[in-house]
């Protein structure tokens, strides 16, 4: 509630009641609400009202609200890009393993898996560090986020997550580097106030599935007053080697595998090929928030979130042959993927001349992850260590006026700093020596940034949003010769970026929703970009290249929506992305050497480099059916393109780009039960569809009939079910890929499980 000039205003508590003395008895005042028609009326008429305002809801339809286009609340009508959303009865419901899972069962969001312990999303075309990860506001890429697949997902715990908000397309106008071709915004469990007593509330649950014999066991509890709150989340995850289905490709069997006997390497052929012998791995996450309200104005917030896993296979890279017929490698393996962040928060609502709501942050992550690889009857076991420091302050400020006009605005820096150790570690005498890091250590990575993004509502049924944004980098790091001669002895760079967005959404009537956006977008190169030093794959390695600049993106997207009688919708979006100056590895030379030895094998030099252009464009279709309050239908079909010029100017598949895919439910609910049978499905990558680095890996893949790799199409029909036993307890039973298929999505070197059946029982107190 505010007067006209803005001058006096208050908030309501969370029953909607509020006092109005701080207002004359000759003010208007002004009601306003996120999904309603904003109400005035002067002060001295409520008394005839019953001092009761109804406020008008802005559409016969309920309006979602998501916060990730702008950091605050929007409905989603006005947001001119499309927004996906999972809330926590989607995650109850679906019981996704780890939180890649949780965005592949959305239907929209495809999922690459190297090994069990994965899980890198491709949105658009894009994937890994031309996506952004953000958790509670907070983004998660690093500075050595690399442009291989990616696993730092499966760090976000789903059961301690409240909703999930995935930006499909652009997002740099608000996040900054990196969010090319999506954002991915994780909101965990937040504590919640109660009003007149204190109250202690949570879930317990435990989870069972067969195909990788997983053993699962959550809590999370919440402690509420009316102005302190605490929310405490604990899962425990145990999953042991996962077995593949029983129909499909020959070659994704393990029909052997490394074992060291007696002091040797040797191979054992396994009595189950359908088991991906060794994926399995251990997980644990904890989470601990606090809110604690001051008073009407003020709100202060601080999270912890920490989670590790044990120590899990590259089970891609194990499956590698040697033109001898012996496997590459005996051992090959992440150490402890660990994170910890610490967010504190200073929430406050202003008066409205500067700003009506204000959010100030500051955060700290720690990443700690390792890299462990033997080669076959060898003895040296190649070990590099990484830890990475993330110092995160921003502000952000919220200006609405009376005419629904938002002004969002804000300001961010970062500061990454990279700590690589690398080691040789001889098994049989048990001696460490010093190798080459894989990162220049003591490397940093800094942005600052300021933006500004402007939500105009010409009318009732037009609005209108435009954004701007400058983003300045800092990269140093520095070389040393102990083992490279490097042709440099350190990089600087200072890099800056302007980046913006303009969109508008159009509602004809309540049953039309047309949108159309246009954005640019920029990924600033990081440590990982210019100055890592690895292997691939067989016979080739990446060394740095001190001069790189930023790629840029240009995107449009077009969408419509229509609803029939409040019962048939459909979701159509198409969309086009020119990226120049990407980032891609290419065939370099150390001084003056395109061949050099590294970890004891002659190897193709390449680096990281600035290429030509790329192209990637799609359509999205959506459809939703309800036939009655307990029985509707929906799917979704996504099809893209895309390609990319090399040197030569020839055209070539761009890498992350998937095969068509989609899902289909039919979804039966009541009171007590839920019922959701589904179709998975994946379109066929023939052999000159693929990249050419992944035609070079013909062990991720079939072989067609002319002996070439290509990616299969598939397909799984699946049911979930879950029964509200009594106001406790609920169970849920799910039955994955009924008929048993064997199957791997496009470039991953992990078969997906087989038939899986899953169980879990969960208690609400």
């Amino acid at each position: 509630m505010y007067n006209k000039d803005k001058s006096v205003s208050n908030i309501t508590d969370f029953e909607g009641q509020v006092s109005l003395d701080k207002f004359s008895n000759s003010d208007r005042i002004y009601f306003q609400s996120m999904a309603f028609e904003t109400y005035a009326i002067d002060k001295k008429e409520i008394r005839s009202f019953a001092h009761q305002i109804l406020m008008t809801p802005r559409s016969e339809k309920i309006n979602p609200v998501v916060i990730s286009a702008s950091k605050f609340e929007q409905r989603l009508q006005d947001i001119p890009q499309k927004i996906i959303s999972q809330n926590v009865h989607d995650v109850l419901s679906n019981n996704p393993q780890t939180s890649a899972d949780l965005l592949q069962q959305s239907g929209q969001v495809y999922v690459q898996k190297s090994q069990q312990g994965g899980g890198s999303p491709l949105i658009r075309g894009f994937s890994t560090n031309r996506l952004l990860i953000t958790v509670d506001g907070v983004r998660m890429n690093n500075a050595i986020f690399r442009g291989g697949n990616l696993q730092n997902v499966i760090s976000i715990d789903p059961l301690s997550i409240d909703h999930t908000e995935v930006i499909l397309g652009p997002g740099s106008v608000v996040y900054g580097s990196d969010a090319i071709g999506g954002v991915m915004n994780f909101y965990t469990k937040k504590p919640q106030f109660t009003q007149d007593s204190t109250v202690f509330s949570g879930n317990a649950l435990m989870r069972y599935a067969t195909a990788n014999n997983e053993n699962t066991a959550h809590l999370d509890f919440n402690y509420g007053t009316n102005k302190f709150a605490a929310a405490t989340s604990i899962s425990i995850n145990s999953f042991g080697d996962l077995k593949m289905g029983s129909h499909g490709p020959d070659e994704y069997l393990r029909n052997q595998y490394v074992d060291r006997t007696n002091g040797q390497d040797v191979m054992v052929d396994t009595n189950n090929p359908e088991k991906q012998i060794p994926t399995g791995y251990d997980q644990i996450n904890l989470l601990q928030k606090f809110r604690y309200k001051l008073n009407q104005s003020w709100e202060f917030d601080l999270g912890l979130i920490y989670t590790a896993t044990g120590n899990y296979s590259r089970y891609d890279v194990l499956t590698r042959f040697n033109d001898t017929g012996d496997p590459r490698f005996a051992q090959w393996y992440y150490g402890p993927q660990k994170w910890f962040m610490a967010n504190a928060k200073a929430i406050h609502r202003g008066n409205g001349k500067w700003y009506d709501k204000m959010i100030f942050s500051q955060s700290y992550q720690k990443f700690e992850e390792s890299r462990n690889n033997r080669s076959f009857q060898e003895v040296k076991l190649f070990q590099s260590k990484e830890q990475v420091d993330v110092h995160t302050t921003s502000i952000d400020f919220e200006r609405r006026n009376r005419e629904n006009n938002v002004l969002f605005y804000g300001a961010e820096f970062l500061d990454n700093r990279v700590g690589s150790i690398g080691s040789v570690f001889d098994i049989d005498l048990e001696e460490r020596e010093a190798a080459a890091s894989r990162y220049p250590d003591g490397s940093s990575w800094r942005s600052l940034a300021a933006y500004a993004n402007y939500q105009w509502r010409l009318n009732r049924k037009l609005t209108i949003q435009s954004g701007l944004r400058y983003n300045h980098i800092w990269l140093d790091a520095q070389f040393r010769d102990q083992f490279f001669n490097f042709p440099f002895e350190e990089v600087h760079l200072s890099t800056g970026a302007l980046t913006g967005a303009l969109g508008a959404t159009y509602l004809p009537d309540d049953t039309w929703e047309l949108r159309a956006n246009f954005s640019t977008a920029f990924r600033a190169p990081n440590v990982d970009d210019i100055g890592k030093i690895f292997d691939p794959s067989p016979g080739t390695v990446i060394v740095p290249n001190p001069d790189l600049e930023s790629e840029y993106s240009y995107n449009t997207e077009i969408g419509i929506k229509k609803r029939i009688n409040d019962k048939f919708t459909f979701d159509l979006a198409t969309y086009y992305t020119y990226l120049k100056d990407a980032l891609v590895p290419r065939d370099f030379q150390l001084n003056g050497q395109d061949i050099i030895l590294y970890q004891g094998e002659l190897s193709q030099v390449q680096a990281i480099q600035n290429a030509e252009s790329a192209i990637v464009y799609g359509v999205e279709i959506g459809v939703q059916y309800e036939f009655n309050d307990h029985l509707k239908i929906y799917g979704h079909y996504n099809w893209l393109q895309g390609e990319q010029e090399e040197i030569d100017g020839s055209k070539v598949a761009v890498r992350h780009v998937s095969p068509s895919f989609g899902d289909f439910h039919a979804v039966y609910q009541n009171d007590k039960l839920q019922l959701d049978t589904f179709v998975m499905f994946n379109g066929q990558f023939e052999f000159n569809d693929l990249a050419p680095s992944q035609q070079a890996r013909p062990y991720l893949y079939a072989q067609d009939r002319n002996g070439d790799p290509y990616s299969p199409s598939w397909y799984t029909v699946n049911i979930r079910s879950s029964y509200k036993i009594n106001e406790g307890l609920t169970a849920t039973a799910i039955l994955e890929n009924i008929t048993d298929q064997r199957y791997r999505t496009y470039s991953s070197g992990i078969a997906a499980a087989g038939r899986n059946l899953i169980f879990a029982l969960r208690y609400a107190f």
